[in-house]
């Protein structure tokens, strides 16, 4: 039969020190994972030793707890260097079974070196917290259940242990897992604690020192454990949670910003309508199967095809019912491409389709096939007036040609041999075709040298009032003075430019020259109202034009309708809605908008008064015949008359005669540009030679 004191259980305060156990736990395993997850070792640091103290914290907090439960019949202290000291072994003992969970998978030895300091730091500091009642006699254990109490925590924080350490790979079972691993270190600690007490034995008449002298009375002691077990517990898991929550954030903006570069990436790569790849990525490809092909000898095709009369589908039904046809056509060749070979779009109504072929005759019979499909592609239900058919030129690797650009321009070179032909034909690259793509490459080469070097050079013609010969303004036209060819046409080397890319840096070049010129004549005192510059449809949809003038305008100080730039009429009608936005912007960057070629076009006069638009110029074809033809006068007449209507200036283009310019100026249009006023020339150092030539064709009033 037991004798000695014998103690009560307060179960309240039993489920308290369980609840504390598990909470310590839960926070030890939280922050264990920002352990792992850190990416500097002072965070690991930092966080390692939150983490310890968290758990060593909360084991001593149980400890206290538990003993605040067992009631004994006398008065009980506990003394607080003992007290302390328990404190620091739990908080040891956690310091390093955190350094061992964290250093990777607890496994064999390494978990079994884990079990064994937590069971036995738990164990350690149990004991020492019940010497710091400092009991006379002192208390004795019994050596089974001692055994045991050590046991249970070994065992259980090895199980607790096995469990933490499948966290990571346990997705969004993690939380469940954590909270499964936090019960079982608490029943370890709280298994061990009940255990020893269990163990322990007080003799009959058995006082307590600490109660006596200097010792903490279980008020203090309760005081003690809620103000530390709230204080760190509390810390830790807040930090740990606030951090996890940062972390998965973080986590989701890193995704989002995956996702996002890749679909900037997709776009850089590829045709926004029609989803294609575009020229950049095809060439990149195209490098790709050469080398494969080199590998094991293979051959490719590659068949470039061009739609014929589509430009008349957009101006007739406008563009939306032309990217229906182009989507069309795009999903066709698509369903036509091999596995090995890849469909592109160049732009505009121009695609590639690369396929490996076993010979020339092969080549022909995928283009043939390609075609005949076409001819399915390039209807439309419900507009019974498009009309579209397909030249394809092919080019055949290794054959006619080694590099991704030269089969590209063969193949180029092949289908404008289509369109000579008489269209809707399939022509195989002959070695005399490739003249004039080689002219049309060394051009675009010799072109962008030029550009770079400073070679093309600006004309101006002067506008001047029919009545008092003023000059009101100057158009600003590109020259380009080959150092072989001489002279070249502007319109030969504009196609060139649009052809292969250089339109829009063409167009920057002219803007930024014609607004330095502007600045030179008015620092040597010329008064210029203002300088037009023409505009490409190319450079009008680059979505760099507001930017460039806005820039331009300010490096050079140009005051505000210093600059017109002259869009085509066409420009302007292509996406209305659009054209109106950008034209907004470009007059609140302080540009003047003219509307060049006037009346050659489909306009919508509905549109007409909606842009914001200075000036209206009368195409020259109109004016070359305003004094032989009745109609052409009749138009002009009322183009003038709509000008004037809507408050716009006009401007008569290509005046080479004293009829065409005595008639302009009755009809009401003072405006007059053409060689009756002078040619295009080159500007001068002085003040420009116009005023005898504005003279020459003003009319005497």
């Amino acid at each position: 039969m037991q004798t000695g004191l014998v103690g009560a259980y307060d179960w309240s305060l039993v489920m308290t020190s369980f609840v504390v156990a598990a909470t310590a736990s839960y926070a030890a395993l939280s922050t264990l994972g920002r352990i792992r997850a850190a990416q500097d070792d002072t965070a690991r640091r930092w966080w390692l030793a939150g983490g310890a103290s968290a758990l060593g914290v909360g084991i001593w907090s149980m400890h206290f707890i538990g003993m605040l439960a067992f009631r004994l019949p006398i008065p009980v202290g506990y003394d607080p260097w003992i007290t302390v000291a328990s404190c620091g072994l739990s908080v040891a003992a956690s310091v390093y079974a955190f350094r061992l969970m964290a250093s990777g998978p607890s496994k064999g030895a390494r978990l079994l070196r884990g079990a064994l300091a937590i069971g036995i730091g738990i164990a350690a500091m149990h004991y020492m917290g019940m010497a710091s009642m400092r009991m006379y006699p002192a208390i004795e254990y019994h050596p089974g259940w001692l055994a045991a109490s050590v046991g249970v925590a070994v065992l259980a924080s090895g199980a607790s242990l096995a469990i933490a350490d499948r966290l990571p790979q346990l997705g969004r079972r993690a939380h469940l897992h954590q909270a499964m691993a936090a019960v079982a270190m608490g029943a370890a600690i709280v298994g061990m604690h009940y255990t020893g007490m269990a163990a322990a034995r007080f003799a009959d008449g058995a006082v307590c020192g600490a109660a006596l002298r200097n010792g903490l009375d279980p008020d203090a002691l309760a005081t003690l454990v809620v103000v530390c077990t709230t204080a760190v517990l509390g810390t830790a898991i807040l930090v740990s949670t606030l951090d996890r929550v940062l972390q998965e954030r973080t986590g989701r903006l890193s995704a989002s910003l995956r996702d996002a570069n890749a679909q900037l990436s997709h776009l850089a790569q590829h045709d926004t309508l029609t989803g294609l790849p575009n020229r950049r990525l095809l060439l990149s490809r195209l490098q790709d199967l050469i080398g494969r092909a080199l590998s094991d000898g293979g051959a490719f095709a590659v068949i470039y095809i061009d739609l014929d009369g589509f430009k008349g589908v957009n101006d007739a039904f406008g563009h939306a019912v032309g990217d229906i046809l182009l989507a069309r056509v795009a999903r066709m060749l698509r369903a036509l491409s091999h596995p090995d070979g890849m469909t592109a779009r160049l732009g505009g109504d121009e695609f590639v389709v690369v396929a490996p072929v076993p010979s020339p005759t092969g080549a022909a019979e995928v283009a043939e096939e390609v075609l005949r499909q076409l001819g399915g592609a390039l209807t439309l239900d419900g507009y019974d007036g498009v009309r579209v058919t397909a030249s394809l030129g092919v080019a055949l690797y290794p054959d006619d040609g080694t590099s991704a650009d030269l089969l590209l321009a063969n193949a180029d070179a092949a289908m404008y041999h289509s369109k000579q032909s008489g269209r809707n034909l399939v022509s195989l690259y002959l070695p005399g075709m490739s003249e004039d793509a080689q002219v049309q490459g060394q051009l675009a080469h010799e072109l962008r040298r030029a550009l770079e070097s400073d070679a093309l050079a600006l004309h101006y013609q002067p506008q001047v009032d029919g009545i008092d010969g003023r000059c009101v303004g100057v158009e600003a036209l590109l020259r380009w003075d080959h150092p072989r060819l001489g002279m070249v046409p502007p319109m030969r080397f504009v196609a060139v430019a649009e052809r292969m890319g250089l339109i829009v840096e063409l167009g920057q070049w002219a803007l930024e020259a014609a607004c330095r010129q502007y600045a030179d004549w008015r620092a040597a005192g010329v008064e210029l109202p203002t300088i037009a510059v023409n505009i490409s449809p190319v450079q009008f949809r680059s979505g760099q034009l507001v930017h460039q003038v806005e820039s331009v305008m300010r490096r050079f100080d140009m005051p505000a309708h210093a600059l017109t730039l002259e869009i085509t009429e066409s420009m302007a009608m292509q996406e209305p809605d659009r054209a109106i936005e950008l034209l907004e912007r470009l007059v609140q960057a302080g540009a003047r908008i003219s509307i060049d070629d006037f009346g050659t076009g489909y306009s919508s006069l509905a549109y007409l008064a909606q842009l914001p638009a200075h000036e209206l110029k009368i195409d020259r074809r109109f004016v070359g015949r305003i004094d032989s033809s009745t109609r052409d006068a009749v138009i002009v007449q009322s183009v003038i008359m709509l000008a004037q209507q809507l408050g716009m200036d006009v401007v008569a283009e290509g005046v080479e005669t004293r009829a065409q310019a005595d008639a302009l100026i009755r009809m009401g249009c003072r405006r007059l540009q053409g060689f009756l006023i002078a040619r295009p020339g080159p500007a001068c150092a002085g003040e420009p030679a116009w005023s005898a030539a504005a003279e020459a064709g003003a009319h005497p009033g």
